[in-house]
This record gives structure tokens, sequence and C-alpha cells, in this order.
């Protein structure tokens, strides 16, 4: 259904990456939902009235919650694609993270007032008039919500939204929930035990852990996360096709949301070439990454020593002893300034994570073992952090 309303309502609609389509599709699976859950909710509230199941009752405000959920995304996805202006010159696109934060709460909200209802209905138990019909309106909540959780997982992946993930994995919860809430009617049929309330506390403490989740999901990149992995390679796959640069460090990843990234880095090129023509290079590397992979690209060049079979063996023996101090430890931006009675071995060292040294520590022991096996070569270090986890 939804590929069927993006043929007709949706321009180019298998070009992702376009920031209109991404509006588009986002207001479309929106639209999508809150058709879908408004249907689920009057089914449920209709069927859970009449069967006096607070689980299902419920269960049906919570779809009902879904579906504020979804015009507040609607509304997301429509206000993130504003152009940018003088008070915002990198877009609007971090408003669909606000807006999946949102719908974090309302989720949250729903699981609260829900445990609330829930409690007093284990308190108080009232008798459940639970019927086939009720069940197989259950049963069809399920498999709508099975759907919603398919495509906009499959449409999020698509068009890298996290708002619309978090949405995905509402709806898989609330495909949980629901087979809870078929439990409790069954098993209220054969015992006097309050199973409605217990299946609405569960039901509730799954809707508490969706809601968690989201919020998790969508303020990362509002505080601003790590980039990934993935990216990371694509970045140094694409920027390593254009000789003769040698590598890259110094990576910065500023996310504005979808579409809007902005990326900073240093690209290492031999020092002994012509300065116009290693110039151009780096144009030409800002320009095919930035069409690549949809973002604004600034590169900053390092001139490094290639010819210099003196620092060649410095490089190779810093990078065994960092390797034994910290498997991921590495480091950029080498180069020596021989005297009479030393070397100075200048360098950044990129300090993982999870490297329990201090800087101070992490300098002193490499600078350390580096004095005892090359005798006169002093260490002068500046620590970095590193760009991905």
């Amino acid at each position: 259904m939804i590929k069927l309303l993006a043929k007709i309502f949706i321009k180019n609609p298998s070009d992702y990456s376009n920031l209109n389509v991404r509006r588009d599709y986002g207001i479309l699976c929106g639209a999508f939902g809150v058709f879908l859950n408004c249907i689920l909710f009057a089914l449920k509230f209709i069927f859970g009235t009449m069967a006096a199941s607070v689980a299902m009752v419920a269960d049906a405000f919570n779809n009902l919650s879904d579906a504020a959920s979804s015009v507040v995304q609607i509304f997301g996805f429509k206000l993130s694609s504003k152009k940018p202006d003088p008070e915002h010159p990198f877009g609007h696109g971090r408003i669909e993270y606000i807006a999946g934060l949102i719908v974090s709460f309302l989720i949250l909200y729903m699981g609260v007032e829900l445990l609330k209802s829930s409690i007093i209905s284990v308190i108080h138990p009232e008798p459940v008039d639970a019927s086939v019909l009720s069940v197989v309106v259950m049963v069809i909540g399920i498999l709508i919500k099975f759907y919603m959780f398919l495509y906009n997982h499959l449409i999020a992946m698509k068009i890298d939204s996290v708002s619309m993930e978090a949405t995905a994995k509402d709806s898989f919860g609330d495909m949980i929930s629901t087979s809870v809430v078929i439990v409790s009617i069954i098993l209220s049929r054969f015992t006097t035990l309050p199973v409605d309330g217990i299946g609405g506390l569960v039901v509730g403490c799954f809707i508490l852990k969706a809601g968690w989740e989201s919020v998790q999901d969508t303020i990362s990149p509002l505080l601003g996360s790590a980039p990934t992995q993935e990216f990371v390679a694509a970045i140094e796959e694409e920027l390593m096709k254009h000789k003769p640069i040698a590598g890259m460090h110094d990576l910065v990843v500023h996310d504005y949301g979808p579409g809007r990234k902005m990326i900073s880095l240093h690209a290492e090129v031999p020092g002994n070439l012509n300065i116009f023509d290693i110039h151009d290079v780096i144009d030409v590397a800002e320009y095919d990454i930035s069409q690549k992979l949809n973002c604004h690209v600034v590169i900053h060049m390092d001139p490094i020593d290639t010819e210099n079979e003196r620092l060649a063996e410095l490089k190779v023996v810093l990078k065994e002893e960092l390797t034994k101090i910290h498997k991921d430890l590495h480091c950029h931006d080498v180069r020596m300034v021989p005297g009479p009675t030393h070397t100075n071995l200048i360098f950044d060292v990129v300090k993982p994570f999870d490297c329990t040294l201090t800087d101070d520590e992490l300098k002193a022991l490499i600078a350390k073992n580096i004095y005892e096996r090359e005798g006169n070569v002093l260490c002068v270090i500046t620590v970095d952090m590193p760009f991905v986890k």
C-alpha cells in the first residue's frame, strides 16, 4: 500500500537522498499511521468497553497516542525541510529529532497512565466479558501493527530517519503489548485472578520500555553522536581515490539533521609536490565526497615527508609500540627534528575512549618505550580524541 501511495503522491520516490523526497515520505507515512491508528482505536475502544476489559481499552488509547505521535511526525518532517535562513544557517533538520523526542515523551506518558489504571484494576478487579470477536479485533490489530512496523522500518533505513525508526520500534512494542492483552482476555475466562489488570501492567511496562528506547534514539543526535564506522569508511574510501592523498585524520562530523552533515578532515599529502597541483586534488576530493555522501566537506592539507628513510623507520617503531599499549592506539602528523645529541619525534596520538590511562600517563609511557628502544629519540606528543568509537 505504501509503495502504491508513494508512486501516486511522491515525485521520484526512489531518490531517497533528496530532501523533498524524505519530507514527502515522512508526511505520507505519518498520515497513513494516523489513519490506521484511528481505526484501531475505534475498534479496540468499542469492543474493549463492551467486554469491560481495562487492558483492551488501555491498548486502544495507546493507539490513539500513536495517532497523535504520527501527527507530530508529520509536522516534524514538514518543519525540518524548511530552507536555511539567517537565524539558522545550517537549516532546520534537527526539528525532526525534536519531533521524535516529543513522540517518545508521549509514549512514556501513556505508559505511566496505563500503569496507574492497571494497578487500580488489580486492587479492585472487575469481571471481563470476553468474546471471540474481541480476540479477533486484537489479532487484526497485531497484523496491522506488524505492517506498520515493516513499512516504517524499511523506509526509515532508506531515508536515514531516526524518528521513523522510533515509530517502527513503537509499533513492534505494540504487537507484543496487544499479544499480552489477548492472553489476559483469554485467561480471564478460566480464573478469578485479576489477569486483566496484570496484563495491563505488562503492557504498560512494554510501552515505557519502547518510550525510553525512543528517547535514547532521538536525543543522541541532538547531543552529538559519533559517526558510524560505515560512514567513516565511506569517507575514507572516496578520499583515497584521489591520488596522491596518502591518508586522513582529525575527521569531524557535525550532524544538523538528515542530509545536512558538515565534514572537516585533514588529508595527508606528499610535501615535495607542487602546492597548486595538490590544492586542485583537494578541491576535486571535496566536491566528489559532498556529491556522493550528500554533505558539505572542508579538507585541510597536511604535508608529510615521504622520502626520509629514518622517519619511515621511526614510524614503524612507533606503530609497534602503540599497539603494545592498546590495540586501537594510532598516530598521525608524525615528523622529526634531528639534532646533534638527540632527535625530537613529534606526533599526535589518538586515544580510544576505552583506554584507561590518563593523557599524561599515556604520553609518558609512549615516550619511555620509544626512548628505551631508540636511545636518542625524545617524543613530543599531543593526545587527540577519536572521531569514532
